[in-house]
């Protein structure tokens, strides 16, 4: 007897394909879900600190982490360094900083201390990623810090304006792209909004200002600075 095989019909694969597409779709959908609510968190934690400074200040009449009264006002540590500097009205201190006594990283004590922001109370800096300081969702270091732009309060980027400036590390580009567009102007290089390849890391900038880039590769990291 002869045999007969028998293949896939025409309408048999194009239901086949069009279960694949669908497929396809769902998970670029959901991946772009993902990212959209990794964008909100990284907007959340810039507002958040942002309103912690203001949030202080309007309690306690001084800058948290440049507060000489830190003692009275929350039960805080004293930042030291420099001597001179404690209580001129900026916030000190590179702000990827690991030294325990510069005012930008006192900073995270007096508004926990405060009420303003959650973590842990207890200063301390092992290593840039030490629980003591926050991260961002990407798992990269924040930080905030004036910019005065001198040896003490140094820009972290060339030409970005704000009395202080807010830095979150290790944000993939195309999250990146789209917290600007949220946040500023959509100009990477330009604006209150400024992204650098600088890494993190008090040594990236201790020799200068990171400069703003533009365009961004996607999949690459770098961190992002907010003016306020």
């Amino acid at each position: 007897m002869e045999s007969r095989q028998h293949g896939f019909s025409l309408i048999e694969i194009a239901i086949v394909l069009v279960i694949i597409t669908l497929l396809l779709g769902g998970v670029m959908k959901g991946q772009e879900l993902i990212n959209n609510a990794k964008v909100a968190n990284l907007a959340r934690d810039f507002d958040s600190i942002k309103q912690a400074i203001y949030g202080y200040q309007g309690s306690y009449k001084a800058l948290p982490g440049d507060d000489v009264n830190a003692v009275l006002h929350v039960a805080g540590t004293v930042a030291t360094t420099p001597a001179s500097a404690i209580g001129n009205g900026t916030i000190d201190g590179s702000w990827d900083s690991v030294t325990a006594t510069d005012e930008s990283v006192v900073f995270w004590q007096h508004v926990r201390m405060a009420g303003l922001l959650t973590g842990s109370q207890t200063i301390s800096t092992a290593s840039l990623l030490d629980p003591f300081f926050p991260a961002n969702v990407a798992g990269g270091r924040i930080g905030v810090q004036g910019n005065l732009g001198t040896t003490n309060s140094p820009k972290p980027v060339a030409g970005i304006p704000g009395t202080y400036v807010i830095c979150s590390a290790s944000i993939p580009g195309k999250l990146a792209k789209r917290l600007d567009i949220m946040l500023d102007d959509g100009d990477t290089a330009l604006g209150s909004m400024r992204v650098t390849s600088a890494a993190a890391g008090t040594a990236a900038i201790a020799s200068g200002q990171a400069v703003a880039t533009k365009p961004l590769a996607d999949d690459a990291l770098y961190t992002v600075c907010l003016g306020v």
